[in-house]
């Protein structure tokens, strides 16, 4: 894992990590986490070597993960998507691809719309473009609001320097990530890196901060036409989270991309990054071999 300074957010520290050496022959494929989580969700996409001699793989932590640090101490999903585009600039790289795994996915469409010369593709996994909607609620997706306010209210006072994380909150998230069944050694390393990633009171707050951004962010209904680039959208069938319904109706709003599809996956979680590996690593290395 590495850092780089960039300016957005009075300046800031941003934890990056390349699966292998970089190719400047190859394109590049950012890749961009899910909620709390870091770079290593990534493990399975950078031990395929069949996805890593197509791309060069590129994971951005998100303000508020893993090692990525601002002079500022609020941020949003459009700080994190300037952000990642700032530090492809400060690494020479002048075009790329985006793929994120939920909240990553909303980040990926951020920087198309920001950037469009720079993206040339993006692949949203198991996300929504919405708000946390009434409508996207009857349409099968979860209560984000009830899951998260909890937390927002738990986290709001200060805390000692040996405060971390409770395994409950990573479990929460394993769950509705990963489905019921995630097993010990999946569930360990999780809550290794956790602890690692939010201790100590400013641990407290970027989560806190992470946590309010997924509650109360702003819908992209009214930007999705503007987006030009190709749109490989996959999405699970075992999804907690957001449902195939919601996917399949937002889809469609992409009406001016060069080419959206929706590729639902039998039985993937909402995580799909990391539950359904194989299937999203060769259908994003044909996307990639595709449009580069």
């Amino acid at each position: 894992m590495s850092t780089v300074t960039v300016s957005h957010l009075g300046g800031s520290t941003v934890g990056y990590s390349f699966a292998q050496p970089y190719d400047p022959a190859l394109p590049t494929l950012v890749l961009v986490n899910s909620f709390t989580t870091s770079a290593e969700l990534y493990r399975p996409q950078f031990a395929d070597p069949a996805l890593t001699s197509t791309a060069n793989l590129l994971a951005i932590e998100l303000y508020g993960h893993g090692r990525t640090r601002s002079t500022y101490s609020h941020f949003t999903y459009w700080d994190s998507a300037i952000a990642n585009l700032q530090v492809l600039e400060q690494l020479g790289i002048r075009e790329a691809f985006v793929l994120g795994t939920s909240q990553g996915g909303w980040v990926a469409v951020r920087m198309a719309l920001l950037a469009p010369d720079v993206v040339r593709g993006i692949v949203p996994l198991g996300t929504s473009m919405d708000y946390e909607s009434a409508r996207s609620r009857d349409l099968g997706c979860w209560d984000g609001i009830a899951f998260c306010t909890p937390s927002v209210d738990g986290l709001a006072e200060s805390v000692g320097d040996d405060w971390v994380v409770p395994d409950e909150f990573v479990d929460g998230v394993l769950e509705a990530g990963l489905g019921p069944d995630v097993s010990a050694d999946e569930r360990a390393f999780w809550i290794a890196e956790y602890r690692r990633n939010y201790t100590g009171d400013d641990g407290r707050h970027r989560l806190r901060v992470s946590t309010i951004n997924l509650r109360d962010r702003d819908g992209l209904h009214g930007r999705l036409d503007e987006v030009r680039c190709p749109v490989l959208w996959m999405h699970g069938t075992a999804d907690a989270v957001y449902s195939v319904p919601n996917a399949e109706e937002e889809i469609r709003m992409f009406v001016r991309s060069r080419d959206a599809r929706l590729q639902v996956v039998d039985g993937g979680q909402h995580f799909l990054s990391a539950s359904d590996a194989p299937a999203v690593n060769a259908a994003t290395a044909e996307f990639v071999k595709r449009w580069a």
